[in-house]
Parts: structure tokens; C-alpha cells; sequence
């Protein structure tokens, strides 16, 4: 950390938040503490009674003890599918698949020289934050494949790593509601929206494009907000990188430097390689009855291609990987590729043991039903406050974003708050559309600073690979200031929003009137 100047009483705040946190065990230890310690607290909460009623389907919701025989059963026998089937991991570990190549055969090098004489250094950090935002476009795979990326062209430009990776994961989680373009959340939560407002009104309808005005606007907000945390506030407290801490040597300082003539003429093919794999994706989904199409199902028809989208980004970066390294000699045979992939997965095997620890306690969490707990007593002791108008429309924003910090799932939380939340708030005058967004805020901007966000692991594993000493306290507290910042700002715009009355979507306004 740097010196040179007096401490300000925020910056003492977050080497406080810094020290504390990295107090704490190994990460893998960490989760494997936290799934132990499900196991007697779902026993003592399911003694005492506790329970909440479903306020959707009017089901009396126990703790479930895991310390019972059906419990014990239940953690020996489904630990190896709470692994296999932890989300995350296939996504990371396929979509490495794809990048190892892109990365090894010098692809990815040729192709960040080129950018940084394009965009200029200036420019970077608004680029990474807003590639990190038009990310979530597909899915998780921005988790995956772009921190590295801002980590390494911060570590090449002379630049704190750390400063990089955090610019693109303010932007892929921080801001994760917030885009240019419909994604496959924004149908999903329209879904559950509708379904709560027609509990209080059976004809009222909500579409995917319910919070497009204000989403759209709000990416043009917060890309110059995470540009001005990132300059002011977290590369400045990283001060200058210390190369020597890195986990390897193989990290390339040469991004200042020209790129050669055979780079450019490998880069213009795997170019061409990679717009003929696009053409050959948008085949698959624009035409009608294309094969990742399904007409009339969820997802505006789109499920399909959402479900397929890691598989292909891991095919559009492969192939023009392999053409880059056949051009450029850097791959002779097919003995080199599967050496590349080998080695890529090799870099992945202390994140697959941590995966196994965090699928456990996600899994004992989940059963225990701790989570729906958590989510209906929040709803229901907002609906207790008995406030109205922006105050309330705060504590949506608060309360959505406390319960994100102990259950991941987007879709997940809404399903249970929407039922008491969007009633409520029709019933005081105001549209399901508007609790949604208001929602969204608030799950977004808490994602990028708790440990059990599932994709943290791994967002951990990459900044370790340029500072060993890292623990959980250090990116905890290097992501603090993007999600205080994106919450007052989007807050902020909300409120402009509500004070002017605009519309934030299409036929989407912010008043309920029957």
C-alpha cells in the first residue's frame, strides 16, 4: 500500500475492513467452517420452532435440521452432486477450456497490444467497467473470462492488477441489472413480477423490457462512477505493484510494445475465424425456427441459446486461439494444444477444492431453508415499517441487498420477496415494475463484497495469481467503494426517476392505477 500521504479516515476504514478480513481462514477453509457450522445451527433454530408462512403458497416453513438421520443421509449421499452440480464450476472450467487456448497460443497478448494502441491508457478503465456491465449480456461467462484480463492489462501497463480486475467485477456484478440490451435475467424476473402483481390485480401483465429506460441510462451513470472509484479511491490506495509477489512469472509486461507483422497477420485471421463462429451462432438463433429457438417458451424463446452461451464463447475463442498459434508457430501439432488446455486446467485446481467446500455449504444452507427464512422475515418487517413512497422504495433497495449478502440467486430471492413486496406496493399506488427495479438495485450493488457470492472463489483465485498474500479482507476491501458509490448513484438516479414521474420501460410507468 502506498504511504506518501496522511491517511484519510475512510482509507483507515478500509484497512481496518482489510485487517479484519484477512484475519479470517484460507477460503477453503472458511466455506468448510461455514458448512460445519450449518449442521448444529439447523439443529438449534429447528428446536426452538422457528418458521415463517410462504406467502405464496400459505406452506408453514420450518428449519430443517441436518442433524437428523434423514439430514446425515442427505449430506453423505448428495455430496458428490452438490459438487458436480455446482453451477460456477462447469461454467468456469468450460469456459477456461476456451480462453487457456485464446491465452497460451499468445492470442490474447497480440490482441491487448493492439487494444491499448487503440483505446490509450486513458481509456482503459471506462472500457473494462463497461465491458464488465454489457457482460452480464452473457450470463456468468463475464466472471470467468474478463477479470483476468483487466488484471493482466493493468499488471502490463505498470498498474496495480488488483485496480484492473475490480474495474470489470464493479461492472459484471456491481452493476449487474444495469445494460445496453435485454438479458436472460430481465424476462425471468418479469415473470415472477407478473405472477406476484396478478395475486392483487389477475390481469395485469409485466413484459422483460419492464426497467429497459432506467437500466440503459443507469450504464451511462455508473461507468464514469466505477472509472472515478477505480482512479481516485482503489488504485491509489493499491499503490505500485510489487511483480515479485505474483504466483508466476509467465505474466507479460510487454503490452506497451508494437505488435509484429505476422501478429497482425495471425490476429486479421483469427479475427476472421472468430466473426465466421458468430455467423455461425446467430445461424443457430436468429432464423425462426433455428435450433437454439424455442418458440413460445420462457426466456422470449431464447432459453436454449442462454443455456448454450458457455459452450459457445468457449468455441469463439478457441478456434481463433488455434489459428493464431498455427500462423504464428506457437502451436506445431495437436500435441501442443492439448498441452495448453492441460496447463490452463492445471491453474484451476486449487479453485475445483475450493469449489467442493463452497457447493457443501450452499447446499446445507439451501435445505436448511434458512435462505427463504432470511428473504420472508425481511419482506415482512419492511411491510411492519407501515412507510410509503421513496422511503419505501429505499428500503426495498436496503433490504434486497442485505438478504443478497447471505443468498445468491437473483431469481431465487425475488420469487419469495416479490409475493409481499409488489402487493404491497400496488396496494399503495405504485407498479410492480417499479418495486422490481428498485429490487435489482439492490441485489446488484451488494454482489461484488460477500464471500458466498458463488463466483468469489474464483474471483479470489485470479487476483492470487498476482498477489500471493492476498486474503479474503484484501478484495472485500479493494470492492467496498464500488458498491457504497454504485449505491448511492443508482439510488440516486431512482429517485430522480420517482421525484419526475418518467416512465422506466416501455408501458411501464411508475404509478399503479387499477
Amino acid at each position: 500500500m502506498a504511504d506518501s500521504h496522511p491517511k484519510s479516515f475512510w482509507e483507515r476504514q478500509l484497512d481496518r475492513i482489510e485487517r479484519a478480513g484477512n484475519r479470517l481462514p484460507h477460503p477453503l477453509t472458511l466455506f468448510f467452517f461455514l458448512a460445519a457450522g450449518m449442521l448444529p445451527l439447523s439443529f438449534i433454530l429447528h428446536q426452538i420452532g422457528v418458521s415463517v408462512v410462504h406467502p405464496r403458497t400459505s406452506e408453514v416453513l420450518e428449519v430443517n435440521n441436518l442433524l437428523s438421520a434423514e439430514g446425515i443421509q442427505r449430506i453423505l449421499s448428495e455430496a458428490v452432486g452438490n459438487f458436480t452440480g455446482f453451477a460456477p464450476l462447469g461454467t468456469v472450467l468450460v469456459a477456461m477450456i476456451g480462453i487457456g487456448l485464446f491465452e497460451r497460443s499468445g492470442c490474447i497478448t497480440a490482441l491487448l497490444k493492439l487494444l491499448v494502441r487503440l483505446v490509450g491508457q486513458r481509456f482503459i478503465t471506462p472500457g473494462l467497467v463497461f465491458a464488465g456491465i454489457l457482460s452480464s449480456m452473457t450470463i456468468d461467462a463475464g466472471f470467468i473470462i474478463l477479470p483476468p484480463l483487466g488484471a493482466l492489462i493493468f499488471a502490463s501497463l505498470g498498474r496495480h492488477p488488483l485496480a484492473g480486475l475490480c474495474a470489470v467485477v464493479a461492472g459484471a456484478s456491481g452493476a449487474y441489472s444495469a445494460n445496453l440490451a435485454i438479458t436472460a435475467l430481465d424476462p425471468v424476473l418479469a415473470g415472477l413480477t407478473q405472477s406476484a402483481a396478478q395475486i392483487y390485480d389477475p390481469e395485469y401483465t409485466v413484459t422483460p423490457l419492464a426497467n429497459y429506460y432506467l437500466m440503459v441510462v443507469a450504464t451511462f451513470i455508473l461507468v464514469p462512477t466505477g472509472w472515478l472509484i477505480t482512479a481516485k479511491i482503489v488504485e491509489p490506495r493499491l499503490g505500485k505493484w510489487d511483480p515479485s509477489l505474483a504466483q508466476s512469472e509467465e505474466i507479460d509486461h510487454s503490452l506497451n510494445g508494437d505488435v509484429s507483422k505476422l501478429e497482425r497477420k495471425a490476429l486479421a485471421w483469427a479475427g476472421l475465424t472468430g466473426l465466421f463462429c458468430l455467423s455461425v451462432c446467430a445461424l443457430l438463433v436468429i432464423p425462426e425456427n433455428a435450433p437454439l429457438r424455442d418458440s413460445g417458451g420462457p426466456m422470449g424463446g431464447l432459453a436454449p441459446f442462454y443455456q448454450s452461451i458457455v459452450v459457445l464463447l468457449a468455441l469463439c475463442l478457441f478456434f481463433p486461439g488455434l489459428v493464431y498459434g498455427l500462423i504464428t508457430k506457437s502451436i506445431r501439432s495437436d500435441h501442443d494444444v492439448a498441452k495448453m488446455l492441460a496447463d490452463t486446467m492445471s491453474t484451476m485446481s486449487a479453485y475445483i477444492v475450493l469449489a467442493f467446500a463452497a457447493a457443501q455449504f450452499i447446499a446445507y444452507f439451501d435445505w436448511s431453508n434458512l435462505g427463504i427464512i432470511i428473504a420472508i422475515q425481511g419482506a415482512e418487517g419492511l411491510r411492519a415499517l407501515n412507510i410509503s413512497g421513496f422511503p419505501l422504495l429505499l428500503g426495498v433497495i436496503l433490504m434486497a441487498g442485505l438478504v443478497n449478502l447471505f443468498v445468491g440467486s437473483a431469481t431465487a430471492k425475488w420469487g419469495i420477496l416479490a409475493a409481499v413486496l409488489v402487493p404491497l406496493m400496488m396496494d399503495l399506488g405504485y407498479s410492480p415494475e417499479l418495486t422490481q427495479a428498485a429490487y435489482r438495485i439492490g441485489d446488484s450493488v451488494t454482489n461484488i463484497i460477500t464471500p458466498v457470492f458463488p463466483y468469489f472463489p474464483i474471483i479470489l483465485a485470479f487476483a492470487i495469481r498476482y498477489d500471493r498474500t492476498l486474503g479474503i479482507g484484501s478484495i472485500i476491501a479493494a470492492m467496498l467503494p464500488y458498491s457504497l458509490g454504485f449505491s448511492l448513484v443508482w439510488t440516486a438516479l431512482l429517485g430522480v426517476w420517482f421525484f419526475f414521474g418518467w416512465p422506466i420501460g416501455p408501458n411501464a410507468p411508475l404509478i399503479y392505477a387499477p
